[in-house]
C-alpha cells in the first residue's frame, strides 16, 4: 500500500520540517516523496532526518501542484479547517483511510498534500484535491508541526495494515490437542487424588474440564508449566 501513496509537500520551507516528514516516512515505509516549491529546496540541510537519507535521495521536485499529482487518481489535501470556507468533502483522519485504500488497491495511486508551514494549502492548490482531510484536534483551526502532522496521518493511513509476521519460537507456539490433553490427564489425576472428584461429581464431567482448558489458549510452553505444578501437587498429594 505504501508504495502506491505519494506525500506532497507544497511550498515548505523549513528543511528541518522537510527531513522530520522524510523521516517518518522511511519509519511507515513510505518512499515516494515530491516538493513543490519556487526554488531549489536544501534537502542535504534537513538535519532532523535520521535514517531518512534514501527518502530524501529519492525525493522529486516539482513547479506546480498539477505536476505533481498527474499520475493520482485520488488526491487528498490536508486541513486545519478553521473558518475558511471549503468546497470539498471533508474526512475525519480515521475515515480517509477506507478512501485511500480502495483508491490503491484497484490499481490507482494516491498522493496526500501537506501545505506551508504557516498558511496550510491555498484555495488553488486545494482545487487539485478530490477530497480533504483534517486530523482531530482539541481547539479547531489550530495546524500541528509539519513532521508531526505527517507521521500521524501515515501512521493511520496504513495502521490496519497487515503487520509482518515473525516466526514463534516453539514454546510459544499454539499447544495442539495432544498436548493439551496430556495436560487434562494429570490434571483428572489431581482431582481424583485430592478427592474432588468424590465430593463435587457433577463438576467432573470430561466436557466440562475440556472447555475449561481450551478457554484458556494455551500455549506450548503454558502446558508444560501447568503439567509440571499439576505433577508437583500430586507427588505432594500421594507422599501424605
Amino acid at each position: 500500500m505504501q508504495n502506491r501513496i505519494a506525500v506532497v509537500l507544497v511550498r515548505a520551507r523549513n528543511p528541518l520540517n522537510i527531513g522530520a516528514v522524510a523521516r517518518a516516512m522511511s519509519n511507515f515505509g513510505f518512499a515516494d516523496l515530491r516538493v513543490v516549491n519556487d526554488y531549489d529546496v536544501p534537502f542535504q540541510d534537513a538535519r532532523s532526518a535520521i535514517d531518512a537519507a534514501p527518502v530524501l535521495n529519492t525525493a522529486r521536485q516539482f513547479g506546480s501542484v498539477a505536476e505533481a499529482v498527474a499520475d493520482c487518481t485520488l488526491v487528498y489535501g490536508t486541513t486545519a479547517l478553521g473558518e475558511r470556507r471549503l468546497l470539498h468533502p471533508v474526512d475525519m483522519l480515521r475515515d480517509a483511510q477506507t478512501h485511500v485504500r480502495d483508491a490503491v488497491t484497484t490499481g490507482g495511486r494516491a498522493a496526500v498534500l501537506f501545505g506551508s508551514e504557516k498558511t496550510g494549502l491555498s484555495a488553488d492548490e486545494m482545487s487539485h484535491c478530490h477530497r480533504l482531510l483534517t486530523i482531530p484536534m482539541n481547539t479547531s483551526g489550530v495546524s500541528m508541526n509539519l513532521g508531526q502532522a505527517a507521521a500521524v496521518c501515515l501512521y493511520e493511513l496504513i495502521r490496519e495494515s497487515a503487520i509482518p509476521q515473525r516466526p514463534l519460537p516453539p514454546e510459544a507456539m499454539p499447544a495442539n490437542a495432544e498436548e493439551i490433553a496430556r495436560m487434562e490427564a494429570v490434571l483428572g489425576e489431581v482431582l481424583e487424588e485430592s478427592g474432588y472428584a468424590h465430593r463435587y461429581p457433577a463438576n467432573m464431567r470430561e466436557v466440562t474440564h475440556r472447555r475449561m482448558v481450551r478457554r484458556m489458549t494455551l500455549d506450548r510452553g503454558d502446558v508444560d508449566a501447568w503439567i509440571g505444578v499439576l505433577r508437583q501437587v500430586l507427588w505432594k498429594l500421594r507422599k501424605e
